[in-house]
């Protein structure tokens, strides 16, 4: 009985040492385990035009679902930083990783494909003036999918109920508020449902109330699942949308952070931005 009792004893500490270890190796797999990977990089990202440098050595990173705002005096390069993301303008140094793909030296075809994944709200909307605002929506349906034009215009009026111009579908551009073209131009980005959209300056122009009401849209685009990267100087707005902010200045970032984190920061021109309470 003493022999079975020590065995017994002996094969339950060797089984729970095993299972320790089991437990523990599957810890350390997941502690190991890489990040999601992001949504959106730039990596050291340089670029001058005629001799003048606007971004020198930027680089951040965006995950999946969350929504990074950039900030900055106007001119300081936030835009152009934008337009790397979606390839209109390539980096004289550095990388821009989309989704893991490095489209810094794509080709067209290829960069095509990427941008099938994004959306872009231009800052002053951008529409086509000679098309509906139903037809606007529905251009990139028309030109990436092969959807009948039943089908196609079934998705624009939806897009447009989204953001509350379902009446609007056969209007024409010049008859649409500054705040009716963003929410157009809003409903055109989604039209294909990205993976990540680009927001330039989405309150410019507007009043308090109708930015108020673009910014609500912007994080119900969030809150479904899309990444955001927005270029804005408007503190407030920024407030409301922003997972992380990031300060741009003389083409690089000089802090970055939560709202909570650039509201302790020392950095004068960040003080002075995020007690802004000034909007446009």
């Amino acid at each position: 009985m003493t022999r079975l009792r020590a065995e017994g004893a002996t094969a339950s500490q060797g089984r729970l040492r095993a299972e320790g270890a089991t437990t523990s190796q599957a810890r350390l797999r997941a502690e190991a385990a890489p990040a999601r990977q992001a949504a959106v990089v730039l990596e050291g990202v340089r670029k001058s035009f005629n001799g003048h440098k606007v971004l020198d050595g930027v680089s951040f990173d965006v995950p999946p679902g969350r929504a990074f705002c950039l900030m900055g005096r106007s001119g300081t390069g936030k835009s152009v930083a934008l337009r790397h993301i979606i390839g209109l303008v390539r980096p004289d140094a550095g990388r821009v990783l989309v989704e893991g793909r490095d489209i810094t030296g794509l080709e067209p075809r290829d960069l095509s494909e990427v941008r099938k994944r994004m959306g872009f709200l231009f800052q002053n909307a951008a529409l086509f003036d000679s098309m509906t605002v139903g037809d606007n929506v529905a251009f990139p349906m028309r030109r990436h999918t092969k959807w009948s034009d039943d089908e196609i215009r079934s998705r624009a009026s939806q897009k447009l109920a989204d953001v509350g111009l379902e009446r609007d579908f056969d209007k024409m551009p010049a008859d649409l508020s500054g705040g009716m073209k963003k929410r157009a131009g809003l409903a055109r980005a989604m039209a294909l449902d990205p993976a990540i959209l680009l927001v330039d300056e989405p309150s410019a122009g507007l009043d308090p109330l109708t930015s108020a009401e673009i910014d609500q849209l912007l994080v119900d685009r969030k809150k479904g699942g899309t990444t955001l990267v927005v270029v804005t100087h408007n503190i407030p707005s920024a407030r409301v949308v922003g997972d992380e902010l990031a300060m741009l200045d003389e083409g690089r970032i000089v802090a970055r952070g939560t709202v909570d984190e650039l509201d302790r920061s020392d950095n004068p021109l960040v003080q002075a931005f995020m007690r802004s309470e000034g909007g446009g």
